[in-house]
């Protein structure tokens, strides 16, 4: 059964038949664990158009340019249709039954004097109806699924926004090219708090992830560079860790969801590593150099991870024309 589904910026898991594009890796390149679904015909990144459902998926689902991110409607139970979204400035949002894929929603932001393209966007856990996306024109925006309206706009950042994460209910985070990592409360639209600004003068930070299973964590990732920042929302301003293990650029973080304390982080130095965040106590005044727990060697730069969740010991990644599912 099909969990989640891969585009060309963010991933989700896959389960193993989804993909009828993709080919098995050949016998000399398995290893224990490791199972690869390769891009037939050769050299290029794994498009959206490459990516195939099993379940009689109609061909005029294709989107017509190429897609940002694709998600899933946070599962409520096990009969419920499955809602997949793609984004653009005009965002889709599609219904999946046994039979048949349906377009429930067209979430059209035209209509706002911010419309520009969206960088990223989250479903969020607690609250299914609600949409958050992030913009280049500096806003954020909340849609109301069953509405298919927005519910609020609010101007974010100074620059674009390259990324949003839900924390709670109402609760969301975001990271900008102005360098700064602020947290937004819908009860109260006319403030943020900076909870972190890079270092580096003038450079963005483009990745950022809420952790569902312990949410007074964050972690957030600036550009060109090789360390995860992990922050602790009750201490604003000073990261509470730094995974500076990589070589060169991160481009992907996933927490592990439901437990909290691991991290997997994927760069240009085509290597994914596991973190165990919590084993370090959190020590403000913390100088030692952290040690992952658990690495992987990849054939070229990784661009994408995503941490299964619905079974926690599997991660997928992406990278060249292949998606990887790595058994923990």
């Amino acid at each position: 059964m099909l969990v989640a589904i891969l585009s060309i910026v963010d991933m989700a898991f896959f389960s193993f038949a989804v993909a009828s594009a993709l080919t098995m890796q050949s016998p000399v390149e398995k290893k224990p664990g490791v199972y690869t679904l390769q891009q037939q015909g050769g050299g290029g990144a794994i498009q959206p158009r490459n990516i195939r459902f099993l379940h009689r998926q109609p061909s005029s689902v294709r989107p017509p340019i190429c897609t940002h991110k694709i998600n899933v409607l946070p599962l409520r139970g096990s009969h419920e249709p499955r809602s997949h979204r793609h984004l653009r400035r005009l965002s889709r949002l599609w219904e999946i039954h046994d039979d048949r894929i349906e377009l429930k929603a067209l979430l059209n932001g035209n209509k706002s004097e911010f419309n520009s393209a969206i960088t990223s966007f989250d479903w969020a856990q607690l609250d299914a109806r609600r949409i958050a996306t992030c913009s280049v024109d500096t806003t954020c925006t909340i849609w109301d699924v069953e509405r298919a309206a927005v519910d609020t706009q609010l101007v974010a950042h100074d620059k674009e926004v390259y990324d949003i994460s839900w924390g709670g209910v109402g609760i969301f985070a975001s990271v900008s090219g102005d360098g700064s990592a602020r947290i937004f409360d819908l009860r109260d639209k006319e403030r943020s708090t900076i909870i972190y600004e890079n270092p580096i003068p003038d450079s963005p930070l483009l990745r950022l992830e809420w952790n569902k299973g312990d949410p007074k964590l964050i972690a957030t990732v600036g550009m060109d560079s090789n360390k995860v920042v992990i922050l602790d929302i009750r201490f604003p301003t000073t990261p509470i860790l730094e995974l500076r293990k990589h070589e060169t650029s991160v481009n992907a973080i996933s927490w592990a969801p439901h437990v909290g304390r691991h991290l997997c982080s994927v760069g240009d130095d085509s290597r994914a590593l596991i973190w165990d965040v919590a084993s370090h106590g959190f020590r403000l005044d913390a100088t030692d150099e952290v040690e992952p727990i658990m690495w992987y060697g990849s054939t070229a730069e990784i661009n994408q991870a995503r941490w299964s969740p619905v079974d926690l010991d599997w991660i997928a990644i992406a990278f060249s024309n292949k998606l990887q599912l790595l058994k923990v």
